[in-house]
């Protein structure tokens, strides 16, 4: 009998919401293999869907655990890309069933895809992500799959905002030296404007192992933050 491999975070409060967050996959499975990553190194670089064993007992413990927390929400979060589990239909069908609300966390790139574009539709929330403003720090540091580029990146994401019903919330982590500099709030206001997200969330790396070479102070995040929140 194959265990369950979902995780979980504790139980926390968002806007008067209980938010229960869930990783739906068993290791990193992802697109991107990016530098900073706190998960590490991608062992599974893909963006075609797996089937992991232990999916059935990981959805009923799902459940089980929606029973007895009763969240508002279920923030599907994942170690990778939570769109490359094959049952990820089922999971939001189990969410929906009992009456919660789904938000899913992707980086983006693959909702220009239809096939993809039709399982984040279901969702009544998705999170996107920017990090990097050129296609060289995009292929430096993100290290996608061969043949991504970072025009396409964005234009999934303008994309699959134009046909979604739900909220799509675009968080934009800023980059020392990629995406802090004088020009980069101009490109950054110009691809908010063509994703025409309903909430921009605007961050810096937080991970001990990465600040140094690749946060901001608070100072420069506030300025950041003020000029792009002001559009």
């Amino acid at each position: 009998m194959n265990e369950s491999y979902f995780s979980y975070k504790d139980l926390y409060i968002e806007d008067g919401r209980k938010v229960l967050e869930v990783n739906i996959l068993p290791e990193k499975y992802c697109n991107f293999d990016c530098v900073f990553c706190p998960i590490g190194r991608s062992q599974h670089k893909t963006d075609v869907q797996r089937s992991f064993p232990g999916t059935d007992n990981s959805i009923v413990e799902l459940e089980n655990n929606i029973n007895a927390l009763n969240p508002d929400l279920i923030f599907i979060n994942s170690k990778g890309e939570a769109l490359l589990n094959d049952r990820i239909d089922d999971i939001i069908d189990l969410i929906k069933a009992n009456g919660k609300a789904v938000r899913l966390f992707t980086n983006g790139y693959l909702l220009g895809r239809s096939e993809y574009m039709k399982i984040a539709n279901r969702c009544d929330e998705v999170v996107g992500e920017l990090k990097v403003l050129s296609e060289e720090d995009f292929q430096r540091l993100q290290r996608p799959i061969k043949g991504y580029t970072l025009a396409e990146y964005i234009s999934n994401m303008a994309a699959f905002r134009r046909q979604y019903a739900g909220r799509f919330i675009f968080e934009i982590t800023i980059i020392k030296g990629c995406s802090d500099g004088p020009g980069s709030i101009e490109k950054l206001k110009d691809i908010i404007r063509e994703i025409s997200p309903d909430k921009i969330v605007v961050a810096k790396i937080n991970d001990k192992r990465f600040e140094k070479k690749f946060s901001i102070t608070d100072e420069r995040l506030e300025e950041i933050s003020r000029a792009l929140l002001d559009i």
